[in-house]
């Protein structure tokens, strides 16, 4: 009875992991040998990896990420495609997300920009933070949406509070005035302080082109470069599924 009662408590406390954890040292005979002290250890272990796994999958829901299961494990680093793992991996494991730098992955359709991209995403969540991602062909349509009921403000908020924002597409339709001036907003209230991945077809020296507006192409492409990485990836489309498709991977900090 008593036992019933702490279980309830504990789960009333939302101490979920560590109730079923206890319910199952009740079953363990050979945990009868262990001191209190290394059972109570392994309760609060449970406890803490299963709040880090409801973290984990609740920012991985919220980051709304193409492929929400790609991984950086499953990094396909044959010598044919050229990518280098560690490159990847030393960016991963690195202090990127926290000291907000930039991650440009560019190359053509199909090469595996977005599947990359979401990768760093998803790794970032899995190490706590935050993430958001956003198609820029589809900007122009949100943005005005916000704009008329009035939620344009408080989605800023949202943007600059997030720790790694994913732009995907870049440079593939074409803006107007009032989406360059709302996406310059973006990136500046980000620069320095929040990560963001961007991936594109445009090679970076398209940019200003694409931008459309010297001024703004010029402020915005400051900001964005100020720390970044850079990855360019080539060879054909990946969805041919073409054996022999070539990556190269080009992992650089730079500062402009």
């Amino acid at each position: 009875m008593m036992m019933h009662t702490t279980l309830n408590q504990l789960r009333s406390l939302r101490l979920e992991s560590m109730a079923q954890a206890l319910e199952q040292q009740l079953t363990q005979s050979g945990l009868s040998a262990m001191s209190f002290e290394e059972r109570f250890a392994l309760l609060v272990d449970r406890e803490v990896h299963g709040r880090q796994d409801r973290r984990c999958a609740r920012l991985l829901k919220l980051a709304r990420l193409k492929y929400p299961q790609a991984a950086i494990e499953d990094l396909d680093s044959r010598a044919v495609r050229g990518l280098e793992r560690s490159a990847v991996m030393s960016l991963a494991l690195g202090e990127w997300v926290h000291s907000g730098h930039a991650v440009l992955i560019t190359g053509p359709t199909g090469a595996g920009k977005s599947w990359l991209a979401c990768a760093l995403a998803q790794h970032a969540c899995r190490r706590g933070h935050s993430a958001l991602y956003q198609r820029v062909p589809r900007l122009e349509e949100e943005l005005r949406i916000r704009h008329a009921n009035g939620t344009f403000t408080r989605w800023l908020d949202i943007l600059k509070n997030t720790d790694v924002l994913l732009l995907d597409d870049w440079g593939m339709a074409a803006m107007d005035r009032q989406t360059r001036a709302d996406l310059l907003e973006i990136i500046d209230d980000r620069a320095g302080h929040r990560a963001t991945i961007i991936t594109s077809q445009l090679p970076i020296e398209h940019w200003h082109e694409w931008i459309g507006d010297q001024t703004t192409a010029d402020a915005m492409l400051d900001r964005i470069m100020q720390s970044h990485h850079r990855f360019t990836l080539t060879g054909e489309s990946l969805r041919k599924k073409a054996p022999a498709s070539r990556v190269k991977g080009d992992n650089s900090i730079g500062n402009v």
